[in-house]
């Protein structure tokens, strides 16, 4: 039987805070990609789970929430894996720029914890 969710959080490359909420026997960790002032693309790893194995199977559904208040982000995504076959989500989000304009964030959650021993 899956578990509940469990909560943790992290800051992207320009300091932006997130809140990432997850399931504990399928997430490993979550990266996050953007564009930087000088042009270049920059990921950098937001959030790990802190086991490094799971407790139980995962469910048959996939859920992570990703959350940036500051960026006015909330976002959950869900997938139905009946055969535990999803190893990595990626999710594109337009976000606003100081400035007035949008840019694109996107995130890569990935899974696949491996069984307790």
């Amino acid at each position: 039987m899956a578990r509940h969710n469990r909560d943790g959080s992290g800051s992207d490359q320009r300091g932006y805070e997130y809140e990432v909420h997850y399931q504990p026997d399928w997430f490993r960790l979550v990266k996050v990609t953007r564009t930087l002032d000088s042009g270049r693309q920059s990921t950098k790893t937001l959030y790990r789970n802190p086991v490094s194995r799971r407790k139980s199977r995962p469910g048959r559904r996939i859920r992570t929430g990703i959350r940036s208040p500051e960026q006015e982000l909330d976002v959950e995504v869900s997938v139905l894996d009946p055969r535990r076959r999803v190893k990595r989500v990626r999710i594109a989000c337009e976000v606003p720029t100081g400035d007035g304009g949008t840019e694109v964030v996107e995130f890569t959650v990935e899974g696949g914890l491996p069984p307790a021993r």
